[in-house]
């Protein structure tokens, strides 16, 4: 293949990539604002609703895993695609599934922690 195709075909590819990374950190799945949200938590109810907050990011973070998961999969199955850059596109990978593990198991425990809060309060 032509040098200044492959290297056209390289740019477009990582364009794409960062283009998607800027997209999903756009937009924000909850737009709860946590320092207000936590510093105004006086109620059971108040503290189940962050409990819930900190669950469903922790989803987020685990799918966003098992997404990363997959690419990674397809640059160990099909090197070749991606030219010298698939090592570095694996190795992002795997660091962002150790990154996006570590923030959802952060996030289950923040939503522990709620949760035991409410539990000890009146409801």
């Amino acid at each position: 293949m032509n040098a200044i195709i492959k290297t056209s075909l390289i740019a477009s590819l990582i364009a794409l990539l960062t283009l998607g990374l800027l997209a999903s950190c756009a937009r924000s799945p909850h737009p709860m604002n946590m320092t207000a949200a936590i510093q105004s938590a006086k109620t059971k109810a108040d503290h189940e609703a962050l409990a819930e907050h900190y669950e469903e990011t922790a989803e987020e973070m685990e799918n966003k895993a098992v997404e990363h998961e997959a690419l990674l999969r397809e640059y160990q199955r099909e090197p070749w695609r991606f030219g010298k850059l698939a090592t570095g596109f694996g190795n992002h990978c795997q660091n962002l599934i150790r990154i996006y593990r570590q923030a959802a198991e952060e996030n289950r425990e923040m939503a522990k922690m709620h949760r035991e809060t409410a539990a000890g309060m009146k409801p």
